[in-house]
């Protein structure tokens, strides 16, 4: 009991300062993971034809996005869908037409244990807020009209990138870097976010530094949303981020990210 109390004020700690923090030892099956990985990769790996018959995205399905302040900085390639099984259902007949019955079991596994994690991290994090209906924040997105969406992100490599630099630019010096994803916060409750073993990923501190994050694909990335800063009258940050596509040396192996995003149902009254 003394060890859970004081994971809670650790991720309240996290909550507070970043808005940010990393979970090992999730729970989350191995297999489940690696079959969402490779459902991913089998779509994003065909031709831009046949990837286009998935979308285009309004809002969901497939959607191919270049991004930057000359509109030609970098892109990123994405499959959302809401997390309602129905909608996932539907959507998989056209990212997966060999095989959708296999794309729709990945996705609703995968949805379904990552939610379970997200559950269980609101209640500590209610926990560690003395809040007195510790499920006050996950009963939200356990609610059955939940607006929670899940995201397969793409980002691919660049060939002109200058890699000389050890360090990452400062936010308005993208001379030499693409952006893969541009800097934004997160709207929803909290965002549960697993990416192979590419970096990319930064995090704006307070001071306005980016700082890199370092890949871990064994592990979890957990954003405070917008809705939780709300929740919690300002004391949790919702973190600003985005993606840099990297260059990834010899292998040519290109970011890819999980992201499930934990959300209110639209008419929800706190």
């Amino acid at each position: 009991m003394g060890e859970r109390k004081k994971v809670c004020k650790e991720i309240v700690k996290a909550c507070e300062e970043f808005g940010f923090f990393k979970v090992i030892n999730h729970g989350v099956p191995v297999d489940v993971i690696s079959k969402m990985e490779e459902e991913s990769l089998s779509f994003f790996s065909k031709s831009e034809a046949q990837k286009k018959q998935a979308g285009p995205a309004n809002p969901y399905g497939y959607g191919s996005k270049t991004i930057g302040f000359n509109g030609d900085m970098g892109e990123v390639e994405y499959i959302l869908l809401n997390t309602n099984p129905n909608t996932i259902a539907h959507y998989s007949n056209t990212i997966s037409n060999n095989n959708p019955t296999k794309f729709r079991c990945a996705v609703n596994w995968y949805i379904e244990a990552v939610k379970r994690l997200a559950c269980e991290i609101l209640d500590l994090m209610a926990n560690g807020l003395s809040v007195s209906d510790t499920n006050f924040f996950s009963r939200l997105i356990k609610d059955s009209d939940n607006d929670s969406l899940f995201r397969l992100n793409h980002y691919p490599n660049t060939k002109d990138m200058d890699t000389s630099s050890p360090t990452p630019p400062p936010p308005m010096d993208v001379a030499h870097y693409k952006v893969g994803f541009g800097e934004h916060s997160d709207p929803q409750i909290l965002t549960l976010l697993r990416s192979n073993d590419v970096g990319g990923l930064q995090i704006s501190l307070e001071d306005k530094v980016w700082v890199p994050v370092p890949p871990d694909p064994f592990a979890f990335w957990v954003n405070v949303g917008d809705v939780l800063q709300a929740l919690t009258n300002g004391r949790f940050l919702s973190v600003r981020h985005r993606a840099l596509v990297t260059n990834n040396n010899n292998n040519n192996k290109t970011r890819m990210s999980m992201a499930y995003f934990a959300a209110p149902p639209l008419n929800a009254w706190t």
